[in-house]
């Protein structure tokens, strides 16, 4: 039971009723801003996620890499 063609031509004759024919094509134009801002910032999410990730993994590379180091400097010293 989906949207049927009936349906959709009411909504648009309401929506053009309400915001007038001037009004329309800003409001059409400030959707689809909205729209393109909303998918930049699930981008940016995903690509901040990704750096993240890169960064732990950067850290707890030099963290075990430094213990390595310690832990050769106190066999030297035995």
């Amino acid at each position: 039971m989906g949207i049927g063609v009936w349906q959709i031509v009411l909504i648009l004759a309401i929506v053009l009723i309400i915001f007038g024919a001037g009004k329309l094509p800003k409001v059409m134009g400030d959707m689809g801003k909205g729209i393109k801002s909303f998918k930049a910032g699930i981008n940016e999410k995903e690509e901040d996620a990704g750096a993240s990730a890169k960064t732990i993994e950067n850290t707890t590379s030099a963290s075990v890499s430094s213990e390595r180091k310690d832990n050769e400097k106190d066999s030297v010293k035995s």
